[in-house]
């Protein structure tokens, strides 16, 4: 069975749920990361030498890194929909999955830290609120992006979608101002409309 090291509020464990949600894999869960330490222990380090969540064991095979990890599984499990077989929709999907990883998440982090896991007293508002707009442009380019299209890659969700979702979920809890963003918005609802999102990303912020 499929093994995964992580902790359910960790946003980067909440891409390989979602992934094995919709597509109906099984797989045991192990506690791993922030409270609940594991990852400075020799045996994970043997894993995953960077002590991060998540990292996966599939049957002897140990892959770490969220995106490679969504990438395989859908390769593997997902061919045709989470992984579309024509080149052009597959292309879009890594394209959306590294943007996240080069421009949007760069941008956010300071935001999302320092509204959630940073104490009220020590917070840097003009950090805070520099994060805050250069977040609001990044999702801006998303938004014109869905005018055209229902998901990232095209009309069905595929494994573009899934770094992307775990964020705006995030973005969209926050209590702080937002610009409008109808096509992001949209695409938002209609990802909470699927059970393995609501159950692996749609919960409390911490």
């Amino acid at each position: 069975m499929l093994v995964i090291w992580g902790r359910t509020n960790s946003v980067n464990v909440q891409k390989v749920l979602w992934c094995c949600g919709e597509l109906g894999l099984e797989h045991r869960r192990i506690d791993a990361g922030g409270n609940f330490g594991v990852v400075g222990t020799p045996e994970y380090r043997k894993l995953n030498p960077n002590g991060l969540v998540p990292t996966i064991d599939d049957g002897g095979f140990v892959l770490w890194e969220s995106h490679a990890i969504v990438r395989y599984l859908a390769a593997k499990h997902g061919a045709g929909s989470l992984l579309p077989h024509d080149l052009r929709p597959r292309a879009l999907a890594d394209q959306w999955m590294d943007w996240k990883a080069t421009v949007l998440w760069p941008a956010f982090r300071t935001l999302f830290v320092g509204l959630v896991r940073t104490p009220p007293a020590e917070r840097d508002g003009r950090a805070i609120e520099a994060s805050r707009e250069a977040t609001a442009k990044a999702f801006g380019i998303l938004d014109r992006h869905l005018e055209a299209q229902a998901f990232v890659a095209g009309e069905a969700l595929t494994m573009g979608d899934i770094p992307l979702g775990c964020a705006v979920w995030r973005w969209l809890a926050l209590p702080i101002e937002r610009p409008a963003l109808p096509n992001l918005e949209r695409w938002a609802r209609a990802l909470g409309e699927r059970p393995a999102y609501r159950s692996a990303v749609m919960l409390p912020l911490s």
